[in-house]
């Protein structure tokens, strides 16, 4: 017979104006399973209902596209950035508060990393740099990267109207809250960025200037939908085509990031390693979630390889992290939280997943 596990895991947390039941979130994982259109299916509704019931307190939605020019980054990716789109998230949302979970729309703009986008053949990115390696097969991606444009003042603009557009639509889909990408190579991180960035102007050249763009967008949308509506950022040094990027800065870089996102208002900070608990910087010190905790003050959720439950557990507290954030572990088991909770064995994670293309598979259960 099992027994039920009571652990910090557990306990109720409050992140920004949204309350969650427990301090395990369904980390955002593209999937590339909208219509052509942008618009989310039932296939997602299933999708998210189904972790929803297996306990996870909060889910992070996909990156989602903010605006119909260059924000969109692979093909059949969800947007919000049309009245259209919202209204399609609407049975996610209402599904998911069904089951007694909260939920976080994530917005993404793309950048220079873009590999697929139905409105523009181009790409912008802070400087004419293009993004190392290759696009990925798994997000119908193929070649090089192309260069980007450097993005002017003008469609800089245009980016930060786009974001608080797409909180305003979260916000009326019913969404509790929003998380900013501002990680994996996209364009904010592109802005965070040294080899990205190579501005002279005040968006270029010390870490104060280059996290300057990240902060108006945080400060806008956080000023836009009002203090019942959580914002928080997503941040990481590696990217989706550079895993390997460390900031040069060291722990000076990351009190500068840190503390001058805790400035705009947002509720918390999400920060995604590869293993979440491992040194920032070198082969001893503090963690990044570590690092954002120390220099923000705020709430953190922290993700990447966490899939041990005492692991995760390990991250609370003074592991830095308020909350925990599951990829790869959630995919394995869909029930996660309920499995260590009981005492349950956790399930091996079938690769196929992940192949050929990153879409939603192995939810028909729940559309039968």
């Amino acid at each position: 017979m099992q027994t039920e596990t009571s652990t910090s895991l557990f306990s109720p947390v409050t992140i920004g104006s949204t309350e969650l039941e427990n301090r395990v979130a369904l980390a955002p994982m593209t999937r590339i399973s909208a219509t052509e259109d942008g618009l989310a299916t039932e296939r997602m509704v299933a999708y998210y209902e189904g972790y929803a019931k297996g306990g996870f307190g909060l889910l992070i939605t996909e990156g989602i596209y903010t605006d119909t020019a260059y924000s969109q980054g692979y093909l059949n990716q969800p947007g919000i950035a049309t009245e259209e789109q919202a209204r399609s998230w609407v049975p996610v949302v209402e599904a998911a508060h069904a089951a007694g979970a909260r939920i976080f729309a994530q917005l993404m703009h793309a950048g220079s990393q873009a590999q697929g986008n139905r409105f523009v053949d181009s790409t912008v990115g802070p400087s004419a740099v293009a993004p190392r390696g290759e696009q990925l097969p798994f997000y119908r991606g193929e070649g090089p990267y192309s260069v980007p444009a450097a993005i002017t003042a003008e469609q800089m603009q245009e980016v930060r109207d786009g974001f608080v557009a797409a909180a305003l639509n979260a916000k009326e889909a019913g969404f509790d809250g929003v998380e900013i990408h501002g990680a994996n190579g996209y364009l904010l991180d592109q802005f965070l960025t040294d080899y990205f960035n190579q501005r002279t102007d005040e968006y270029g050249g010390s870490p104060e200037n280059r996290v300057r763009f990240p902060a108006e967008i945080a400060r806008a949308v956080r000023e836009a939908v009002g203090p019942d509506f959580t914002v928080g950022i997503r941040i990481s040094q590696a990217k989706v085509s550079d895993h390997d990027h460390k900031w040069a800065g060291g722990e000076d870089e990351a009190r500068v990031i840190f503390s001058t996102l805790a400035r705009t208002g947002v509720g918390f900070v999400h920060t995604t390693e590869y293993r979440a608990y491992a040194p920032a910087f070198g082969e001893g010190g503090k963690s990044l979630a570590q690092l954002a905790k120390e220099h923000s003050g705020l709430p953190v959720i922290t993700n990447g390889h966490l899939d041990d439950p005492a692991t995760a557990e390990s991250m609370l507290g003074d592991g830095g992290a308020d909350v925990v954030a599951l990829g790869k572990a959630a995919l394995a088991n869909r029930d996660w939280p309920e499995r260590v909770r009981t005492g349950q064995p956790l399930g091996d994670l079938d690769g196929s997943l992940f192949s050929p293309v990153a879409d939603v598979k192995d939810w028909e259960i729940e559309l039968s």
